[in-house]
């Protein structure tokens, strides 16, 4: 939604101090962390104006967004889960 921050410590609150721990020591999740934030900076100077492609681009970066997000998601749950095991 347009002015909201949909950065990941906004999207994953519960999840910040694992956020920050798998950047840090996950080599996979700091590329997928990277390119979320670098899309994610596309995306908001396109809401901004800043940018202005066409809308199939910009519905194309969202979509690549939420891939993104969601293959994060899906890291920090395991991990969550796995450390919950331990």
């Amino acid at each position: 939604m347009f002015g909201e921050s949909h950065d990941l410590f906004h999207e994953f609150p519960e999840y910040k101090n694992r956020i920050a721990e798998l950047k840090a020591a996950n080599a996979q999740f700091a590329v997928l962390y990277d390119e979320y934030h670098t899309v994610n900076a596309e995306v908001e100077r396109i809401e901004l104006q800043i940018e202005t492609p066409s809308d199939f681009y910009t519905e194309t970066l969202k979509k690549q967004r939420l891939h993104l997000k969601d293959e994060i998601y899906a890291i920090l749950r395991t991990h969550s889960r796995t450390e919950a095991l331990i």
